[in-house]
């Protein structure tokens, strides 16, 4: 380990003998560095142990490799030192356009390296989405994967500025564009990374809500502490081992993955696991987790009903490694927690509630009897959360009152965003008399649980993505059938919830089966993969306010779920 880089002690409270989840709660206490460059916790301290494993990788044709510390330093620096000749200054925005790979993190780690921001896209995004990012966020550089290099071509063609690509397995590279690897194999590996305050701009993350175009969640590197009590207590299960594995199948382009299973381990030292697939494998799931000897898993409730339907005939693996499950977006439920308990030989399943703005925020914790049947958990260590009037936001004084879930912007602050990229008005909305509004309605016990009751707002969670129904609408009322479109979400048992589609034809189409094939394809190839209405119904009109807006609740209502 670097002897310059602090350990920052507070964070290994797991060393350390408690009570109980309060005492370890009241004892808990935020430590800032006055620097602190998130490159440095996560890359450069451990590089000194050179046989120390930072990422395991399992390609798309199904090699396997590993990464050290020393390597990632190397990697990193080599990138830094290009995009730094490039023209890539302090604040500067990349984009990282790559599905979970280690080229991910050195995408990332390289932009910190410089001072620079890290603009994490998804490679399921259309041109569209991705042109829209770019130009909001003013990239001037990106890194793309061969996955969604045509998407990034076609948005790319529609902005101005991001002048340097780096290609990641692509074949037919277009002038102009360099391939990743080839850059940093040529490149310089030594590399002095900038210094910065905690409270510098580090990363910007894009979320869709119910109206206007996605919002630049921005970030500090402050963040990466914000998120270590959530690894320690509900991915660790209040545990940190020499030999623990991380892996969670959801993509490395949101906050919940990325800060949850890829850069907290490896502030740790301890190796994430990356898996290149198109989509999720139950089966090859069982798989990773032996190959790799996974002991923290974290997945989707969707993913784990997927992999609770795998007949146990077709399993022969010994998957004992995994000790603690954790997962987030829609309620877990007891089912999946005695299925984990029977078939990974007593794992814990804990829960964790957040959003882009302030994640983590509740959390379960198993080895600390933090567990109650319907409840999210109690506020992560360090987290100040409590239920306020959704009309006037001021805290209840009263329990078991349905409100709005807040979270103390100050006091919690390692946890919570900056702003809104370029949108003042919009983060004002979303901090209020000092509490950072969720737009999610809750409840809080007499003992402190957190129990989620229903968004305030109409965001769609499918899968733990969360969908904005604004962008699906405009995405459908763009094709030359649609006169227009409402988009809700509706159950599904497999994925919680999905979109559907309410549409309006123009007078020379008829309604069919393959003009809603054509639709979702529509979507599909526009937004992001994800993103497209899983049923759609032709309807004669919409129920809409007198200024045109759209009565989502209305739609709700028809289908019976308000």
């Amino acid at each position: 380990m670097m002897s310059d880089v602090p350990r920052l002690d507070a964070y290994h409270f797991y060393e350390a003998e408690w009570s109980g989840y309060d005492e370890l709660f009241e004892a808990f206490e935020w430590v800032i560095p006055d620097q602190f460059n998130m490159a440095d916790y996560i890359c450069d301290r451990w590089a000194e142990d050179g046989d120390r494993v930072a990422i395991y990788t399992r390609r798309a044709d199904g090699t396997e490799t590993a990464i050290t510390f020393a390597e990632l330093r190397e990697y990193t620096n080599a990138l830094a030192n290009y995009l730094q000749a490039e023209g890539v200054e302090r604040g500067d925005r990349v984009a990282v356009n790559t599905p979970q790979k280690p080229e991910t993190v050195v995408a990332h780690v390289a932009a910190w390296k410089l001072g620079a921001v890290s603009v994490p896209l998804s490679v399921l995004h259309g041109p569209d989405s991705v042109a829209y990012r770019l130009e909001d966020a003013g990239c001037v550089a990106a890194i793309v994967d061969a996955d969604n290099v045509d998407s990034f071509r076609e948005g790319c063609a529609e902005v101005d500025g991001c002048d340097t690509v780096l290609t990641v397995a692509a074949d037919d590279r277009e002038p102009g564009e360099r391939d990743l690897w080839d850059v940093i194999e040529k490149g310089d590996p030594d590399f002095e990374p900038v210094t910065t305050d905690p409270e510098e701009t580090a990363i910007i993350l894009y979320t869709s809500g119910t109206t206007g175009d996605p919002k630049g969640v921005v970030h500090a590197h402050r963040l990466l502490l914000g998120f270590l009590p959530m690894l320690v207590n509900t991915i660790g299960n209040h545990d940190v081992r020499d030999d623990d594995v991380f892996w969670s199948p959801t993509e490395w382009a949101w906050i919940g993955t990325l800060y949850l299973v890829v850069f907290p381990p490896l502030f740790y030292g301890q190796p994430t696991v990356a898996v290149e697939t198109d989509q999720f494998d139950p089966i090859e799931a069982f798989d990773v987790i032996e190959t790799f000897g996974v002991s923290a898993f974290f997945a989707p409730p969707t993913a784990l009903r997927m992999m609770m339907q795998v007949d146990a005939a077709d399993l022969d693996g010994d998957v004992s490694s995994l000790r603690a499950i954790s997962s987030g977006g829609e309620s877990v439920g007891e089912t999946i927690k005695t299925w984990a308990n029977d078939t990974f030989d007593g794992a814990a399943v804990n829960e964790v509630y957040g959003q882009t703005e302030a994640d983590p925020i509740v959390c379960e914790c198993a080895a600390l009897g933090v567990s109650r049947d319907g409840s999210m958990g109690l506020p992560t260590l360090g987290a100040d959360v409590t239920i306020v009037d959704p009309e006037t936001g001021e805290p209840y004084e009263e329990r078991d009152k349905l409100g709005e879930i807040a979270v103390d912007y100050e006091s919690s602050r390692p946890i919570c965003f900056k702003e809104y990229w370029n949108k003042p008005a919009k983060t004002d909305e979303k901090v209020k008399n000092g509490w950072l509004l969720t737009e999610d309605l809750g409840r809080m016990d007499e003992d402190g649980y957190f129990y989620f009751e229903s968004r305030k707002d109409d965001v769609i969670i499918c899968s733990g993505y969360r969908i904005g129904p604004e962008e699906v609408e405009d995405s459908l009322a763009d094709h030359e059938a649609v006169v227009d479109a409402g988009v809700i979400g509706v159950p599904d048992e497999r994925r919680g919830e999905i979109p559907k589609a309410f549409v309006v034809l123009a007078p020379a189409y008829e309604p069919s089966e393959e003009l809603i094939e054509t639709l979702q394809d529509h979507v599909k190839n526009r937004l992001a993969k994800y993103q497209y209405p899983r049923e759609i119904e032709f309807v004669d009109d919409l129920p809409q306010t007198a200024t045109g807006k759209i009565q989502r609740f209305a739609l709700r209502e028809r289908e019976g779920l308000d």
